[in-house]
């Protein structure tokens, strides 16, 4: 009789695709440059990163994106461990975004991020309030992403080059010291049924939003 073996743990999200085996070739052909990780070169790279940095030291990563990130930045109201957290920070790296700021708890669900805080910039804010004090230091407009009266629709939103984007909560949505604090409120168009799309969702579409009016570079 075959036996049926238990049920495996979650993946490790570094292992969330194929990835590459060791360098071809052997350690005497692997390639020159402090940003190769030796482990990687003899192991294999299984991590979730785009081609280009393939067997690349973490911190090596984090230094080139730190070379072309755009002048935006997120924020996210944490007082309820939304779990909708870690899939922002994942597409504030997609979209190379200057730093992700965490407002409220310090304490946040890394599930979603799939380990790209590592390559991600992370501050904590202790309150919307020392989020709007940190913004108004450097000149940067606080721009909230929700559905309340008075919004202005992103299909006609003219986006700052600098500029926070601030998300709320799944279901509550953004607090009233959030939406006071903000230099406009920006609403994402919907046409159907529901009243609010996925927190995680609307911040992809506005930081790819950012990038089509704003970005100078190419994809990689």
């Amino acid at each position: 009789m075959t036996e049926i073996p238990a049920a495996a743990a979650d993946p490790h999200p570094e292992r969330s695709t194929a990835g590459v085996g060791p360098w071809p070739g052997g350690r005497a052909a692997w390639p020159a440059g402090e940003q190769y990780d030796p482990e990687l070169l003899a192991l294999g790279d299984t991590r979730n990163v785009v081609d280009r940095y393939r067997y690349w030291r973490t911190e090596a990563i984090r230094e080139d994106l730190d070379r072309t990130r755009h002048p935006f930045h997120v924020a996210i109201e944490n007082w309820q461990h939304d779990m909708n957290i870690g899939s922002i920070v994942r597409s504030a790296n997609a979209f190379a975004a200057d730093t992700v700021h965490i407002v409220g708890r310090r304490r946040w669900n890394k599930r979603g991020a799939m380990v790209t805080d590592r390559y991600q910039h992370v501050e904590h804010r202790e309150s919307i309030e020392a989020l709007a004090e940190w913004a108004a230091g450097r000149g940067i407009p606080i721009i909230a992403i929700d559905n309340v009266p008075g919004c202005v629709p992103i299909e006609t939103f003219a986006w700052p080059e600098r500029c926070v984007m601030l998300f709320g909560q799944e279901g509550p949505g953004l607090t009233e010291e959030a939406l006071a604090a903000a230099a406009a409120v920006v609403e994402i168009t919907q046409y159907g049924s529901t009243r609010s799309i996925n927190a995680s969702a609307a911040a992809a579409v506005a930081m790819h939003s950012w990038v089509m009016q704003r970005s100078p570079l190419r994809p990689r």
